[in-house]
């Protein structure tokens, strides 16, 4: 083997070696700046567009109402629906509609007993469910274990726990009651301090 053979294996090396340490610092300096990049602007998230109060329509079609929705149950509500199926099976439009159990107020006929939250989790875009069983009363993410609280939707446990604000607290819906115990969608403000944005999250006022 030659001598310029020789050379151009150690320039090859050391041209890998070069080309790693530069994807390593340009790794870094993309970590470094990712918390000031506004993530939120960039989420598929529904249109704020002609949203208006809408009904709680439950998966039997049927509307929500305080008197008869069980305490401490869940059910997948679609928000903002647009009546096309495929479009409406979107995660970003399926939000967890709970009742809280009693020990947390669920008891009472109004619309503080319920919450509604986006059900992408805000670790990697997963689905959470909630899990109504004792000593499981909150909403868990089933790939990761990120657990979410049913009062106030913020992370308390997995990997969405450890995020910061707002991208540790769930996007949520704002609820209303009739007079006759029906429950209403009250038209959400998009936006990390208001009713959040899916997938990205929300300050706690």
């Amino acid at each position: 083997m030659t001598n310029s053979d020789n050379n151009n294996k150690k320039d090859n090396k050391s041209l890998s070696r070069r080309d790693f340490l530069k994807l390593l610092g340009a790794a870094g300096t993309a970590l470094a700046f990712t918390p000031f990049v506004p993530w939120g602007n960039y989420m598929p998230n529904p249109s704020a567009a002609n949203l208006e109060k809408v009904k709680v329509i439950l998966p039997d079609g049927t509307q929500a109402n305080v008197n008869t929705f069980p305490i401490n149950h869940a059910e997948v509500i679609t928000y903002p629906s647009t009546g096309d199926r495929a479009l409406d099976a979107e995660a970003f439009r399926k939000w967890q509609f709970i009742r809280l159990p009693q020990k947390l107020g669920g008891e009472k006929n109004d619309a503080s007993s319920f919450r509604a939250y986006s059900m992408v989790c805000l670790h990697l875009w997963c689905l959470w469910k909630y899990w109504p069983e004792e000593g499981r009363m909150r909403g868990e993410c089933p790939c990761h274990g990120s657990m979410y609280d049913p009062m106030t939707g913020k992370a308390f446990a997995g990997p969405a726990s450890l995020q910061a604000a707002p991208s540790n607290t769930l996007a949520k819906l704002d609820l209303e009651a009739d007079a006759d115990g029906f429950l209403w969608i009250l038209p959400p403000e998009w936006g990390v301090n208001n009713n959040g944005v899916v997938g990205y999250g929300r300050f706690i006022k």
